[in-house]
């Protein structure tokens, strides 16, 4: 079995909603076909680990997570902009591995670098300053004493107030240079792949010869990358 999956920002937040129902049903049909599960952040609308706790809303995620573990699949995952300070829950429970910052995976041969996305727009001096807060060990321990549920409805403030006058990111023009230029940097390097989430726009495109994928969402796209037999190809589900 060398078949591996790639997706990122479904943004989940209640069991209810539609692409929440609809990733169950994929990661569920996934089970025995897939290799690894690569996870490139955004995953959930808020998550922030702590060591004896989960969030309610998502036990069914997790549970699928488990039960694509136990099928013998791995999962990698690279955390977001919305969800950090994955483990102890993810790399302990579930035996996830994860990548902070992301960073290279060989699969078949083949260097791969992985990446959220969120630090191609390198110029945001503002956002940068802000994501090492977030990811601070004084912010880690902070979180560690503070109540669940204080957690919990702190972040769903945050997210609303960052949603305000913005477009949906599925509408935004793609910072093709950007995205470009931090490419050609890791394949430079000796990368033959970029894969990348956070811009919510599934694209696929040759720089030399190399290879750069967008994954999408599954917000309302529903896409991702697959990989196998040696071959990168998107789909939508």
């Amino acid at each position: 079995m060398n078949r591996d999956i790639f997706l990122a920002d479904a943004h989940l937040l209640h069991p209810r909603d539609l692409n929440y129902q609809r990733l169950l049903a994929f990661l569920a049909e996934q089970t025995g076909r897939v290799r690894t599960l690569y996870i490139l952040g955004d995953l959930f609308e808020f998550w922030v680990g702590y060591r004896h706790l989960v969030f309610a809303p998502y036990v069914p995620l997790l549970n699928a997570l488990a039960e694509l573990r136990a099928s013998g699949a791995a999962i990698v995952y690279v955390e977001g902009n919305h969800d950090f300070h994955l483990g102890p829950y993810f790399e302990e429970t579930l035996g996830c591995r994860v990548l902070p910052d992301g960073g290279d995976v060989e699969i078949d041969g083949k260097r791969v670098h992985l990446t959220h996305g969120d630090l191609i727009n390198g110029d945001d001096r503002g956002y940068r300053l802000l994501r090492g807060f977030l990811r601070s060990r004084f912010l880690k321990t902070l979180i560690a004493i503070a109540p669940g549920d204080l957690t919990w409805g702190i972040s769903r403030w945050a997210s609303r107030q960052s949603q305000k006058g913005h477009a949906p990111k599925q509408q935004r023009r793609l910072p093709e240079a950007k995205i470009d230029a931090y490419a050609r940097r890791r394949l430079k390097g000796g990368c033959a792949v970029v894969i990348t989430g956070h811009f919510h726009q599934p694209f696929s495109r040759q720089l030399g010869e190399g290879m750069v994928f967008g994954l999408g969402d599954w917000l309302t796209q529903y896409s991702y990358l697959v990989h196998e037999n040696g071959t990168f190809s998107l789909k939508t589900y």
